[in-house]
């Protein structure tokens, strides 16, 4: 169990902005990361384009879509690593790009690829880090045992990282961002290639870590895991797509969407990709899921599948998840 000192408020200090920095009409702190007509482009490439949304204090926010869709830009941005074209950003109010000190000693960030320090241990990984942050050496321990019993790593404190497994490395750098207690952190897919064991240990630690009050902005490319987020956000080419919670999400898909069930799916989405049939038509693991042109019926699919000697226990309406939705506003 996570103690509550692991949480912390920001304090005054040298680097805190003065509130004349705060943008007119913002309110201190209002929300932990504000986005507003965020832009950023590399030469001629648009990387984000007009991308806005807010994260509430306490809460699990997504950036949900595909390696090359502008998340890792937005995120960086965030944190002051990426200046950007236009719009603004802003944590607690301020404005990141003329407030870096004070967002970088307040905000946890664990990039895609963390570099922890593979020759030392787990327990020196995390007093370097404590370090860097300035955590004072009466403060350290402590911090390291309340870590220690909320990431079951105590009984590996002495092990290289190096000689750590995959979900055991994200959980060390989890533990070194949050050394020095922040109260908002920034993961960008941090379980890229880690086991769906590790995955799901992951998982349960962001979620004690929220309903502890520290507010969470994370990407995936993983549709599960949106459904563990808040709010999200479906990114594609730089732009969101769409902004709500994944339930109500799920509630904009247009039309109904069908199950053709079959042991032969690859056979089944030829004959029906160029049928005329289908106004949309995917490869999924338990068959093919489609929806209809104007006009056409199930049993028409089903005819034409049958004609294609594919094998079918006919089409069932079935609930669109997340996927199709962003399949769906993808294609649009």
């Amino acid at each position: 169990m996570m103690h509550r000192s692991l949480r912390r408020r920001p304090t005054a200090g040298p680097d805190t902005p003065q509130e004349t920095d705060a943008l007119p009409g913002t309110a201190r702190a209002a929300e932990p990361i504000a986005v507003r007509a965020l832009s950023k482009s590399y030469g001629k490439i648009e990387a984000v384009r007009g991308v806005s949304f807010t994260v509430d204090r306490g809460k699990i926010f997504g950036l949900i879509g595909p390696d090359g869709g502008g998340k890792t830009t937005i995120m960086r941005t965030i944190v002051s690593l990426l200046t950007f074209d236009s719009g603004e950003v802003l944590f607690e109010g301020f404005p990141v790009e003329r407030s870096s000190p004070y967002v970088r000693s307040h905000i946890g960030y664990m990039p895609q690829r963390f570099s922890l320090y593979q020759d030392l241990t787990v327990e020196e990984n995390l007093r370097f880090f404590g370090d860097l942050f300035g955590v004072a050496q009466n403060e350290m321990t402590r911090r390291i045992e309340e870590l220690y019993e909320f990431s079951s790593l105590a009984p590996f404190r002495g092990r290289r990282a190096g000689a750590l497994s995959g979900g055991m490395k994200q959980k060390l750098a989890l533990s070194c961002m949050l050394v020095h207690q922040p109260e908002v952190v920034v993961l960008d897919e941090p379980t890229f290639g880690v086991d769906p064991v590790s995955r799901s240990e992951f998982w349960k630690i962001l979620k004690a870590l929220s309903s502890r009050g520290t507010t969470i902005l994370v990407s995936t490319a993983y549709m599960d895991e949106a459904l563990l987020c808040d709010q999200v956000s479906l990114v594609y080419r730089g732009r969101l797509l769409a902004t709500d919670t994944p339930q109500r999400l799920r509630g904009q898909f247009v039309g109904t969407l069908y199950l053709a069930p079959t042991d032969a799916p690859h056979r089944a989405y030829a004959a029906l990709a160029e049928s005329g049939l289908c106004r949309d038509c995917y490869l999924f693991g338990d068959g093919v899921h489609l929806t209809l042109e104007e006009g056409k019926t199930p049993g028409a699919v089903e005819h034409h599948l049958a004609a294609s000697k594919v094998e079918t226990s006919g089409l069932r309406a079935i609930q669109p998840g997340l996927e199709e939705l962003f399949l769906q506003l993808m294609k649009e």
